[in-house]
């Protein structure tokens, strides 16, 4: 007897299945916020200015093959587009409705400047109590409140560049913008703490971040180092204040190979691999302390044999001792890397369109979502101002 046809298999309940996020902010911290709450479930509608959108959709070259700049796309897959005018008394209400509507709220509005349209958080959780209004700032909203936040800048001011690039050259910043992802995770992870409040209370809160904060508090221990010494740290290049060899070594032809061994058992294993084992009892060397007192004879020594071989050759004799370490990659060489060890680090959002890095995350019970590409200007306007003129208890409509 032939079977009858199965059932189309039901979707995997997502963590944040059933939650709506009104993405109101712009550029990186609270963008990428929203796309991981996207990642995890949520439904995310991003409002954008009409006409010219998220600053980063300029933000280029490279553009996408519609002229959207790629930056842009890093930080805004699977959400919804709706163009909104503030200054525009219908759009403002639409504005107002969303809020009403929503779970959570995200914004990067200098402080107080939300107020005239009704969407700060007094406006917002009056008309909307469960609300969780999370709200990005450059320097908080108290004597900072006035002044303009840039990944760059607060690099600067922040500390972060004195502590990066070599003894005695220029500062340097990170090669990304690093502030605003440490921000936008502190902001998913505040967001995900006040639902959490809401499911037992009913009740939303404000959930604030600021960018100078977010900085200092991802110096963990060139921080606490100050805070025990009062002295102020300064660059080191890839070398570890506190551990040695923690730190990119010169092989053959002087390629680096980058070396972490955290302790005495990685560093004894590190000697025996290079043919050195007496490195290890060398009472310079014997402990992790020894080590960094005496850094500029350890480097030359194990430079001395390192030189005989490729970074490759290196990272496979000494990984096979469980010393860490492997070669300074390219990021096309870092993704096929991913790739090699089954990551599945890069997921298609559709054709003409630039593939999006897949989430980090893995949930074993609430998988993450597939991402879709980032929404062009106003892509599902006219559904959704349909939508928010209607019953409050009408679903969203479907994406098309």
């Amino acid at each position: 007897m032939p079977q009858p046809p199965r059932p189309p298999a039901s979707p995997p309940a997502r963590a944040l299945d059933g939650i709506l996020v009104a993405d109101f902010s712009r550029v990186l911290a609270g963008p990428l916020a929203a796309a991981t709450l996207a990642d995890l479930g949520a439904e995310v509608i991003k409002v954008e200015r009409p006409g010219t959108g998220d600053d980063t959709r300029a933000w280029g070259p490279p553009f996408a093959a519609d002229g959207t700049a790629a930056y842009f796309d890093a930080a805004n897959r699977s959400k919804r587009g709706l163009a909104l005018d503030l200054g525009d008394p219908a759009d403002a209400a639409a504005a107002r409705e969303l809020a009403r509507r929503a779970d959570v709220l995200i914004e990067n509005f200098r402080p107080g400047s939300l107020a005239k349209y009704g969407l700060d958080h007094t406006a917002t959780r009056a008309a909307n109590p469960g609300l969780v209004h999370c709200t990005i700032t450059g320097f908080g909203s108290g004597a900072g409140a006035s002044l303009p936040g840039y990944d760059f800048v607060v690099q600067a001011v922040g500390g972060l560049m004195s502590i990066t690039g070599e003894p005695g050259g220029p500062p340097l910043k990170a090669g990304v913008a690093l502030v605003d992802v440490l921000t936008a995770k502190d902001a998913t992870t505040g967001i995900l703490a006040a639902l959490r409040h809401r499911d037992r209370t009913g009740r939303g809160q404000l959930v604030e971040v600021n960018l100078l904060s977010s900085l200092l508090g991802s110096l963990v221990n060139q921080a606490s180092g100050h805070l025990a010494t009062g002295r102020d740290p300064g660059p080191m290049g890839n070398r570890h204040p506190s551990i040695a060899p923690y730190e990119t070594l010169a092989c053959r032809d002087g390629r680096p190979l980058a070396v972490a061994a955290g302790n005495d058992r990685q560093f004894r294993a590190l000697a025996t691999t290079l043919g050195a084992p007496e490195l290890a009892d060398d009472p310079r060397f014997a402990r992790n302390q020894d080590r960094v007192q005496n850094r500029t004879d350890l480097i030359k020594a194990l430079e001395d044999r390192l030189a005989s071989d490729t970074p490759e050759n290196w990272t496979d004799r000494l990984l096979a001792t469980s010393v860490p370490c492997g070669p300074v990659n390219t990021l096309s060489q870092a993704l096929e890397l991913a790739g090699r060890l089954g990551l599945a680090p890069v997921a298609p959002v559709g054709e003409g369109r630039i593939p999006q890095v897949a989430s980090p995350l893995r949930l074993s019970d609430t998988p993450v979502t597939p991402p879709t590409a980032p929404p062009r200007l106003d892509e599902h306007g006219t559904a959704l101002r349909t939508w928010l003129s209607g019953p409050a208890d009408h679903p969203l409509p479907p994406r098309m």
